[in-house]
């Protein structure tokens, strides 16, 4: 069964019977067999959803164990400041400014010495604040310096300095200053 136009070619002797048949294999090759450029787009379109999912799945990876070792961080903070905290005893108001707010623990005269001097440091701990020796606060500054509410022994970062506390400079503050 060959088109009518193969045909008239075949009887003007224009075309030969084995060209004829080679075109007609051809043809047929072409409208049975699969396109290639289809499943290459697909194939690609494939590639390019599973970059996008691996991506995505890196990047939650990733952010699940930062979320992972800032908790490992806080427990052990938890439990370092736990098992080094120092007794509070006494009836003397050791203020202090925690951001904002001015907050107070209650001390006696030789922690508020140790205070004032850089020895002991105040904390944050769940709800409250917890003095902390030296050494144990410095553990704490390694895994969250955010915890540390009070160290005179540190220099303040977080205020720039300005004009008016070079003026200040000159005026001293007593360590003993009750306010």
């Amino acid at each position: 069964m060959r088109n009518p136009l193969q045909e008239q070619l075949l009887k003007a002797g224009l075309v030969n019977k084995t060209k004829a048949a080679q075109v007609v294999r051809e043809q047929t090759k072409q409208r049975h067999s699969k396109s290639p450029t289809a499943p290459v787009d697909e194939h690609v379109d494939t590639q390019r959803l599973q970059a996008e999912r691996a991506e995505r799945d890196r990047a939650l990876a990733a952010e699940r164990n930062a979320q992972t070792r800032a908790s490992e961080q806080r427990a052990q903070v938890r439990q370092i400041v736990e098992s080094h905290k120092v007794k509070r005893e006494g009836e003397i108001a050791y203020r202090f400014a925690d951001g904002e707010a001015i907050k107070s623990v209650l001390v006696n005269e030789p922690l508020r010495a140790q205070l004032a001097s850089g020895t002991l440091v105040i904390v944050r701990h769940d709800q409250g604040y917890e003095l902390l020796p030296r050494l144990t606060a410095d553990k704490v500054y390694a895994r969250d310096a955010a915890m540390i509410v009070l160290d005179h022994d540190r220099p303040d970062t977080s205020h720039a300095q300005s004009d008016d506390d070079e003026f200040y400079k000159k005026f001293e503050v007593p360590d003993d200053l009750i306010w």
